[in-house]
């Protein structure tokens, strides 16, 4: 199996690139966070994995080690393929996915195009423990963060915020600390809202 790729960046484009190596052009399906991390200078380094079907081998590529493990836990999950995988990568960071799956919050794996409502409950059951163990993600600090979070929700509600702005917020607040209190938290999204 082909593991990574290091060679001369040909084209590039938001879901794919071309990178030459030794001669040998590589297409490779690729997420949005990969291709705005992608610099624009000629070498280049990806991570790969190879998906191989009756009918086709797609490689796909990935600027971290952690996207690929992640796109590699979400591809052994019964109804989630490699496109809706890399769809998902495009859609939320690594850190983003894992802290959904830890928490146990399936509206955010299910806000992904191609993901529905028993796919993205399958994705918690089968990742949740996965997650857990291999990122050393501490259960303690998701269940005070979604405690915080809530009461800081609820409160910005009663101010006249709707929930959906204020979640966005806090969601992007709490991913820069994610040890905030609920007050704490309030202050900042009354700065962003």
């Amino acid at each position: 199996m082909i593991t990574h790729l290091r060679g001369k960046l040909v084209e590039k484009n938001p879901t794919y690139a071309i990178i030459e190596v030794n001669g040998v052009g590589y297409w490779l399906n690729i997420s949005l966070n990969t291709y705005s991390q992608l610099t624009d200078d000629e070498a280049v380094f990806l991570y790969t994995h190879l998906s191989i079907k009756e009918d086709s081998h797609t490689l796909y590529g990935f600027i971290s080690k952690m996207e690929r493990e992640i796109f590699r836990l979400l591809i052994s999950v019964s109804g989630v393929g490699p496109s809706i995988a890399r769809t998902m990568l495009s859609s939320m960071t690594t850190d983003e996915i894992q802290h959904a799956i830890a928490s146990g919050d399936v509206g955010t794996i299910q806000s992904v195009k191609g993901i529905g409502a028993k796919t993205a409950q399958r994705v918690l059951i089968d990742l949740k423990d996965k997650i857990l163990k291999s990122y050393a993600i501490n259960e303690d600090s998701i269940v005070q963060n979604n405690t915080a979070k809530e009461e800081a929700l609820t409160a910005l509600e009663v101010l006249g915020f709707l929930r959906k702005q204020s979640e966005k917020v806090l969601d992007k607040i709490l991913l820069e600390d994610k040890t905030l209190g609920v007050a704490s938290l309030i202050k900042k999204a009354l700065k962003n809202l």
